[in-house]
């Protein structure tokens, strides 16, 4: 009796509570603890045995309590938002790199903001600061080539922002970095041209001060040297990862004679333009002229021919970076993400010996 009269009036007071807008005072009273340990709950606070966090958790959800995300971030002095910071012409790359992200926020109280910075500005580093400072981002994810600059790493440190560094080579320790072998990757797939019988291989470029245009020339020029093939400078073109610098530079090394009877672009965008410029010269594709490129984003395998790339894992390196801000939230240790993620090599239609 003393039982049904106990539950009849617990359930009167949760009725009671909802009929009004339930607050953490009436979640602390039903469940018979502090206000602070209710917070603790909310925050998923390691500090708490799983007895009294699962008896606030279902005062909670009997009451359909939904905390203030205002309140929360006061408490936390940080809001529950990460920032994409990128400077990068590769609009693909990024949009990539937003999707992976947000699959790694999902189910979670975290939401991305996307902050695009001016790397060639004098007041760079001061801007972001103000931006960290006035948004109290929780962390951030560093595109490159700002990515490589370590006075942003160091700004994180300063303010008590959690970062990571996505790059074509190691930038950092494994908590802080997400990274890309382009150097191995680009050497296999110009290694796959020479096998193929092409020795007159034109390469276009990524943008100056790019750490994935060194590496993937790198790589180029390694496997050419390997194969003790020279490469004439006049086979190497400027480009900027965009469809613009990729009509431009092919049409500069299809102006040689003799041409090249292969072209590797530094990315699918570059390469696309090149596939175009030789269709308006009627060179065919792959029978006249071979083609590869690097990301392996969808373009590559909507255009004809299909496009042989180098797949590069932006989507898996957006999840594991967002996994590697996220981790000990809630008061459980998260398996370590990884930070080194392999491309691979993709045979597609657009590649075939050279004619004659």
């Amino acid at each position: 009796m003393v039982k049904e009269q106990s539950a009849r009036s617990a359930n009167e007071a949760l009725g009671s509570a909802r009929a009004a807008k339930p607050t953490i005072n009436d979640v602390a009273r039903l469940a018979g603890v502090s206000k602070k340990t209710v917070s603790r709950v909310i925050n998923r606070s390691p500090l708490l045995n799983e007895e009294t966090r699962e008896k606030v958790q279902k005062v909670i959800e009997g009451l359909g309590y939904v905390p203030n995300p205002q309140a929360r971030a006061l408490a936390l002095r940080r809001n529950f938002l990460i920032g994409l910071i990128h400077d990068n012409p590769n609009a693909q790359m990024v949009l990539n790199m937003q999707q992976g992200i947000l699959e790694g926020l999902r189910d979670t109280e975290f939401a991305m903001v996307v902050h695009p910075v001016d790397r060639n500005s004098a007041t760079m580093v001061d801007d972001l600061r103000e931006f960290l400072e006035r948004q109290r981002l929780f962390g951030i994810v560093l595109l490159p080539p700002i990515s490589e600059d370590d006075a942003l790493a160091d700004l994180c440190n300063e303010l008590g922002v959690r970062y990571v560094r996505m790059g074509s080579a190691e930038l950092d320790d494994s908590e802080h970095l997400v990274a890309s072998n382009d150097r191995e990757a680009v050497r296999e797939a110009t290694a796959y041209l020479i096998e193929q019988g092409h020795k007159r291989i034109g390469l276009i470029e990524g943008p100056r001060g790019f750490r994935s245009a060194k590496e993937r020339r790198y790589g180029f020029e390694i496997a050419l040297s390997e194969a003790q093939i020279h490469l004439p400078t006049s086979h190497i073109a400027d480009g900027n990862y965009t469809f613009e610098s990729g009509i431009a530079a092919a049409n500069k090394l299809l102006d040689l004679n003799p041409r090249p009877t292969a072209i590797f672009a530094c990315n699918d965008e570059m390469a696309a333009a090149v596939i175009f410029v030789a269709r308006e010269r009627g060179i065919a594709v792959p029978q006249d002229l071979s083609v590869v490129g690097f990301d392996d984003t969808p373009i590559a395998a909507h255009i004809w021919p299909p496009l042989t790339t180098v797949r590069w894992p932006i989507v898996s390196m957006g999840r594991a970076a967002a996994a590697k801000l996220l981790k000990g939230v809630g008061g459980e240790e998260s398996a370590a993400a990884e930070a080194r993620f392999p491309s691979t090599f993709v045979h597609r239609q657009s590649v075939a010996p050279p004619s004659g």
